[in-house]
């Protein structure tokens, strides 16, 4: 039995080493519009309706033995290159759908217990590139609690923990599994206080995709976030600022849409709530700074927030 689990690992190497070629030749090729199409993620639903590549394509065979792979061996290097073969033939989305009918999602799921973090890191970019399928959003929502925890116990700033966020905002586009993220609204928010520039643009990317959720409103209000207002500064880099400043204007339009029945007594002093909707004071005079903004974008969200 040993024997034969070992030949199955050698035989499936040699595809695995077919598999890494052909990353070399996708990152090269077609790395760039890749880059693109996850790039527009938090703004747009996925979608598997775009054609892939007519060539270069990894047959079912060459993925079903990559998955198989992951089953077959504990050495986190071949777990490491096997994930990262599967997250590049996921940027194909016909191969989006061969992994999900070869199980593979729930394969690529179980290494986000792995112990190893560079194995977790690339099971999670695997998962997030086959994310941008509908489909395989209602299997990968399981996940999401544990992404969650991942993202919390990582190094700040760690590839890591941007590896699960990356997956979260494409798993936070829709508003169907938001409430899977509730309980971690506190971590987003440390990490916006906290984080590198990195980190806190994407962790603004799940916080706006939450916030254009009104069911979501009251949790985002009760958070606190006492550095909240430093984020709303001329001098502050542009991708955080216009992210931050749709955060603020989505809560502010979900708030005025209860019809008064938001409750202020549930919110404590150091919440977003008061940050943002009472003590308005120093927040409108940041906003009316930002007037003179040179971006177009930046002003135009200062404009949607001040007329709300």
């Amino acid at each position: 039995m040993g024997e034969r689990r070992g030949a199955a690992v050698r035989a499936a190497a040699i595809v695995l080493g077919a598999g890494a070629c052909y990353c070399l030749w996708r990152l090269a090729a077609g790395g760039r519009q890749g880059q693109r199409n996850r790039a527009g993620a938090a703004r747009n639903p996925p979608s598997d309706s775009s054609p892939p590549a007519p060539t270069h394509i990894m047959d079912v065979d060459a993925l079903q033995k990559l998955i198989r792979l992951l089953q077959a061996t504990d050495d986190p290097l071949i777990q490491e290159k096997a994930l990262i073969s599967l997250s590049n033939s996921a940027a194909f989305s016909v191969n989006q759908d061969i992994i999900r009918n070869l199980h593979g999602l729930s394969i690529i799921g179980g290494m986000l217990s792995n112990c190893v973090p560079k194995v977790k890191e690339k099971a999670l970019n695997a998962l997030n590139n086959l994310s941008m399928n509908i489909t395989n959003q209602e299997e990968i929502q399981v996940y999401i609690t544990e992404v969650c925890r991942n993202v919390e116990s990582a190094p700040l700033n760690s590839d890591l923990q941007l590896a699960g966020l990356r997956l979260l905002t494409n798993m936070s586009v829709t508003s169907d599994y938001h409430h899977k993220m509730i309980n971690s609204i506190p971590c987003f928010l440390h990490l916006l206080s906290e984080g590198s520039e990195r980190t806190q643009i994407q962790v603004l990317k799940v916080l706006v995709n939450l916030s254009a959720n009104p069911a979501m409103t009251r949790y985002l209000l009760r958070a606190q976030v006492p550095s909240l207002l430093l984020l709303f500064d001329n001098c502050i880099n542009r991708d955080i600022l216009l992210r931050a400043l749709v955060f603020a204007a989505n809560l502010k339009k979900n708030v005025n849409n209860e019809d008064g029945t938001m409750i202020q007594d549930e919110y404590s002093e150091d919440s977003i709530f008061f940050t943002l909707c009472r003590d308005t004071a120093p927040f409108a005079q940041k906003l009316a700074s930002l007037l003179h903004h040179p971006d177009a974008e930046v002003k135009e969200q200062v404009v949607r927030i001040l007329t709300q």
